[in-house]
């Protein structure tokens, strides 16, 4: 089966996560991404894929967590995605840096109230003494922000733009199907198909 009728890699991308969003269990949104520190060191860790257009790839955490250290270092990250129900997976590699402010303040302001107060809280990435350090925290910032929360100016978005995108759907016999979308200087796609 040729799983190329799409030239266009974001509404194929959409397609397979619609399909993904009927199927999973959990969390059809969930991305591994990749990032190296100075020393190319590489980390990956989950995180959650909040939104996607030709301009890019978003997802939102802690600017001075780890992940966001390495990202700013480089300018460089790498995600996979996959979605087991659908034998489906897409990797995509590619420049990040920090999405707009609007970017940020529209997604902050869509989270539940726990979150938002969760993301003014925690300290990501560095040492917690105990649990209830941080329920201490979270209980300081509830009474700092009885109503509406504001955005932590060290919290907010980075968006990905792709230079590579790869789509993978599993086939019989380990015969998958593979399509590398390679981005042109003109801004078009150059689309090959691979070897299993």
């Amino acid at each position: 089966m040729d799983i190329i009728a799409e030239t266009d890699p974001f509404a194929l991308f959409q397609d397979w996560y619609d399909g993904a969003v009927k199927t999973e269990i959990n969390d059809p949104d969930a991305i591994a991404l990749a990032s190296v520190n100075a020393a190319g060191v590489p980390s990956v860790r989950m995180v959650l894929l909040r939104r996607w257009s030709p301009d890019g790839f978003l997802f939102f955490t802690n600017y001075e967590s780890r992940k966001a250290d390495e990202l700013l270092a480089t300018g460089k990250a790498a995600f996979c995605i996959h979605w087991k129900s659908q034998r489906r997976q897409v990797r995509v590699i590619g420049d990040v840096g920090k999405a707009t402010t609007a970017q940020s303040d529209e997604y902050f302001n869509s989270r539940g109230r726990g979150s938002q107060i969760g993301a003014w809280a925690s300290a990501q990435s560095r040492p917690l003494a105990s649990r209830s350090a941080l329920a201490a925290e979270v209980k300081r910032y509830e009474a700092k922000f009885p109503a509406a929360v504001d955005r932590p100016p060290h919290w907010g978005g980075f968006c990905l733009k792709p230079q590579e995108i790869e789509f993978w759907h599993d086939g019989e016999h380990r015969l998958h199907d593979r399509f590398r979308f390679l981005l042109q200087n003109d801004g078009s796609w150059d689309i090959k198909r691979l070897n299993p």
